[in-house]
């Protein structure tokens, strides 16, 4: 598995969340992660690991973005789909509950390749 940029829409500083749990996932498996929430300015992180700042909206985020993971119900994510189309992630992954014929109509459209699956589950069987 390389190391990879992820960008984590709809990041959450709620341990119980699955967004969180992704986020400490990710980065246990060595990728850098980049949490988008307009609402946080900071993920705090578990003992060894420095807290992540939180991006206030996919504008912010310049580079390569190797992989886009969603946690935003799905009208919440249709609004977001310009700017996702502007970021050009390598990939796009709905996870559960996020999934949107329109946004993956776009993405499609756009060339942008996404997959309806689980982070966690993905990482922890080297899927990802």
């Amino acid at each position: 598995m390389d190391n990879q940029t992820v960008v984590v829409l709809g990041a959450s500083d709620r341990p119980e969340r699955y967004s969180n749990q992704a986020i400490h996932l990710l980065r246990q498996y060595s990728h850098t992660v980049l949490p988008v929430n307009p609402g946080l300015s900071e993920i705090e992180a578990p003992t060894g690991y420095p807290d992540l700042n939180c991006y206030p909206d996919l504008e912010s985020i310049n580079g390569k973005v190797d992989t886009l993971t969603l946690y935003l119900n799905p009208s919440a994510l249709e609004a977001q789909l310009d700017s996702i189309l502007r970021l050009n992630p390598g990939r796009v992954i709905f996870n559960p509950g996020t999934e949107s014929g329109k946004a993956q109509t776009t993405l499609t459209q756009a060339g942008i390749p996404w997959c309806e699956d689980c982070t966690l589950i993905m990482l922890r069987n080297n899927r990802f």
